[in-house]
């Protein structure tokens, strides 16, 4: 018997469109109308003015721990802007952009990390599943989901987000060979943002990249400029096209930094340099995006001030429509929810917890 060289019918590329400068591979311009383009843009920044607003909301103890997404905006938004109201969309909790995109309203970012279950709703109507912090543990249930369309003959797709930490996991794996066997219409977008937790990629694989993953389980994978908008759009078009055909699955990783905390739990410098954080925050999404729009003469500089005060106005009011609702729940309702008929302790508990309430402040009676 030879030995010779396997012929593997799957593929691996890689793409990038729009440098860090601004500049533009005009080959592989999607020419996205100037409609589209400020779309895009004002859900980034809107993504990343949200993002800052909660961060200072848990640093003043007005939300609980909180899951930045600062510099991932052109991973999730250039993603979500392609899903159609018939497809549907699995998160992981660094998206907020694609959410609101799909129709949640701006404070259930706040709800959700406020530790109300209401944030855990997708707004009725929207094919969305709630955000999902448990690593991985999303990748199967967006298989599901795209199982269940191909079962019932629907043309639509599933995208699925997870970080480069997910893909140690056996959900992820399992999720993927499930889809590759039998040619599943779903997207798995990989947010490499360089940092599980403190752990950096080059511990969590070998693996020249992520995306070559996919070829394991029968279907391709593309790499992608995760900070650049229109590298993103590229791919997730052209994945949700094929799946939507019945092409099968696409896996797509889109290399980005996470320039923030892990979590507001979370301490970055006992683990990475400053260096590191500043040499891509020369690469941040929303910057170059902005170049980009500025060369095309989309945005000029009153129309980014008047975006930047639409949106400002926006979260603000979202607060307080969060902080309206704080004050009209009773918090001992946690109680209501544990057992259908509680044991006296927890009666008594409840009771002590509701004088607490009240000699706070926080209860009227």
């Amino acid at each position: 018997m030879p030995r010779k060289t396997l012929t593997i019918k799957s593929k691996v590329e890689s793409l990038s469109i729009l440098d860090e400068k601004g500049n533009l591979d005009a080959d592989l311009d999607p020419k996205l109308s100037t409609q589209k383009s400020l779309e895009l843009y004002r859900l980034m920044l809107l993504a990343r003015r949200l993002d800052e607003r909660c961060i200072n909301l848990q640093r003043q103890g007005r939300i609980g721990t909180y899951g930045p997404c600062r510099g991932q905006e052109a991973a999730h938004c250039a993603s979500g802007i392609l899903m159609t109201p018939e497809d549907w969309v699995v998160y992981a909790f660094r998206e907020p952009g694609t959410a609101i995109f799909r129709g949640w309203p701006i404070e259930h970012s706040m709800y959700f990390w406020g530790g109300f279950e209401e944030g855990c709703r997708p707004p009725e109507g929207v094919n969305d599943l709630p955000m999902c912090v448990p690593i991985a543990s999303q990748v199967p249930h967006g298989m599901g989901l795209a199982w269940a369309m191909k079962l019932r003959g629907d043309p639509h797709c599933v995208l699925t987000y997870l970080g480069d930490g997910a893909t140690s996991e056996g959900d992820f794996h399992e999720a993927m060979n499930f889809a590759g066997v039998y040619k599943l219409p779903c997207i798995f977008l990989v947010q490499n943002n360089h940092w599980a937790i403190s752990i950096p990629v080059a511990n969590q694989t070998a693996s020249q990249t992520i995306a070559h993953k996919a070829v394991a389980y029968g279907f391709n994978g593309i790499q992608v400029d995760g900070n650049d908008p229109l590298a993103v759009y590229v791919a997730t078009k052209e994945a949700a096209d094929k799946a939507r055909k019945g092409g099968g699955p696409t896996l797509i990783e889109a290399v980005t930094y996470r320039m923030s905390v892990h979590t507001t739990a979370d301490d970055p410098t006992k683990y990475r340099s400053d260096d590191e954080v500043k040499a891509w925050e020369k690469r941040d999404p929303i910057v170059r995006f902005a170049k980009y729009l500025k060369k095309r003469r989309i945005l000029s500089e009153d129309l980014e001030q008047k975006i930047e005060n639409e949106i400002q106005t926006e979260v603000r009011a979202a607060v307080e429509r969060y902080e309206t609702y704080c004050k009209s729940v009773d918090p001992s309702i946690v109680f209501d929810y544990m057992y259908a008929d509680p044991a006296p302790e927890i009666v008594r508990q409840r009771e002590e917890y509701r004088a607490c309430l009240v000699r706070e402040g926080v209860l009227k009676t």
